[in-house]
């Protein structure tokens, strides 16, 4: 039972290097046409498995995820299932070319459960672009 709960865990949710993968790759993707990838990222173009990417401008205000109500908000000021602001402190110091890891917690979807989650953050032009993946 154990070898099939980490089989599916492997199909279902996204590793710390995929989501390292799926970061840079949206970074090149950033690069060559920032518009287009910031419309492939909002329908939900750019996905596997659980990772996707998000970005946020200048000001912290969400330019870029797959769910329409996220795009709303505020990475600045966007609290984990603790309630720690887990992007403010380090939201304007992400440098282009550099990989900034935070790690928060946040409910899987679909569970009840507060998990540990890391995001892997890197700063593209004026935008702020994270991958996120589940610790457990």
């Amino acid at each position: 039972l154990l070898l099939a709960t980490t089989a599916l865990y492997a199909q279902e949710y996204g590793t710390a290097a995929e989501a390292k993968a799926m970061l840079e790759s949206t970074v090149t993707q950033m690069e060559a046409d920032k518009e287009a990838t910031i419309q492939k990222i909002n329908s939900g173009e750019i996905k596997d498995k659980d990772l996707y990417p998000y970005c946020g401008g200048p000001d912290g205000m969400v330019t870029a995820h797959p769910d329409p109500n996220v795009r709303t908000m505020s990475l600045k000021s966007l609290k984990d299932k603790k309630g720690n602001a887990f992007l403010e402190d380090v939201y304007d110091d992400v440098e282009e070319g550099k990989i900034t890891e935070v790690e928060y917690v946040w409910t899987r979807p679909g569970e009840d459960k507060p998990v540990d989650k890391v995001a892997y953050l890197t700063k593209v032009d004026d935008q702020v672009c994270g991958v996120g993946y589940y610790k457990e």
